[in-house]
């Protein structure tokens, strides 16, 4: 089993949990239904075979542990060598691991891993282009709940292999006004009202962010207090910058939306403590990988 990554920040992902069994067998159950038929005509029972896993693309590697399980899932005796471990940065041509064992369980578990290894090395390969270009400056990436359902967790744990930060990992655990709850609660001060007199109904204690559109909202914000942090939507780096000398470090910052990897300088420039992207995980490109048998 390859080790975590001790040179990366990444979130440590207990892939021996029942969020990751359960993910697995309804996966795998949506993909075989009664049988992979194609395997069972073709091949002999009890047939031993090898398959090398081999990127094509040069990224981060994301998931091995993850297909571990799905080929342990399928047969639970199959020898698996491993020569990567996720957060690797690889090339065309290397070989992530090498596993022995039954042929038809190796051809079922085939799909799900790729697509799984595919999407989260995309996804971590993205981050680290993006984690690259600020790396001078203290700002920090962070992801969005632009995901994939059901495969958040997976997604969200892509982006820190690939050197990002997790945001609220969903309405659970992080309260933001956007601009739809402050416009339907009547404004930004009384959307930051309401959600205190929620806080001390509920007993919950949970960070409060802020969404605002221009330098009004912000003012707006400052003015009512008792919040964590201020997202500066759509704002123009030079907007940012002087957003930032009127809120004067009072809240944590982050700028969303219009970023992309190429004025995400630009925006770090600024000295805004946090960039959130919602490409990380809605419109990655998959990174090429395959499972070749080898003869």
């Amino acid at each position: 089993m390859p080790a975590i990554n001790s040179g990366r920040h990444f979130y440590y992902m207990d892939f021996n949990s029942k969020q990751v069994s359960d993910f697995i067998e309804r996966a795998m159950s949506e993909d075989i239904g009664d049988g992979d038929h194609s395997g069972l005509a073709s091949i002999d029972a009890g047939t031993k075979g090898t398959a090398k896993l081999i990127f094509k693309d040069e990224g981060i590697a994301a998931g091995l542990e993850l297909a571990e399980k799905v080929l342990k899932y399928s047969d639970p005796d199959c020898k698996i060598d491993f020569f990567m471990k996720d957060g690797d940065r690889v090339k065309y041509g290397d070989i992530g691991f090498e596993v022995i064992g039954d042929a038809r369980a190796i051809l079922k578990s085939e799909r799900l891993l790729l697509n799984c290894m595919q999407r989260l090395s995309g996804i971590a390969t993205i981050t680290a282009k993006a984690v690259a270009i600020i790396s001078p400056y203290q700002t920090k990436i962070l992801d969005t709940r632009k995901t994939t359902p059901n495969i958040r967790f997976l997604e969200k744990w892509a982006v820190t292999v690939g050197g990002g930060f997790n945001h609220r990992t969903g309405l659970y655990d992080m309260i933001m006004l956007k601009d739809n709850h402050n416009d339907f609660a009547g404004g930004i001060t009384n959307s930051i009202k309401k959600t205190h007199e929620y806080l001390k109904k509920s007993g919950k204690n949970l960070k409060i962010e802020v969404e605002t559109r221009n330098m009004e909202e912000v003012k707006e914000v400052l003015a009512s207090g008792g919040i964590d942090r201020i997202m500066l939507d759509n704002f123009k780096p030079s907007q940012i910058t002087e957003a930032l000398i009127v809120i004067n470090k009072k809240y944590e910052t982050e700028a969303s939306g219009g970023i992309t990897l190429d004025n995400i300088k630009e925006y770090a420039e600024t000295g805004v403590d946090f960039i959130s992207l919602g490409m990380l995980t809605h419109s990655v490109k998959s990174l090429d990988i395959s499972l070749k048998v080898k003869i």
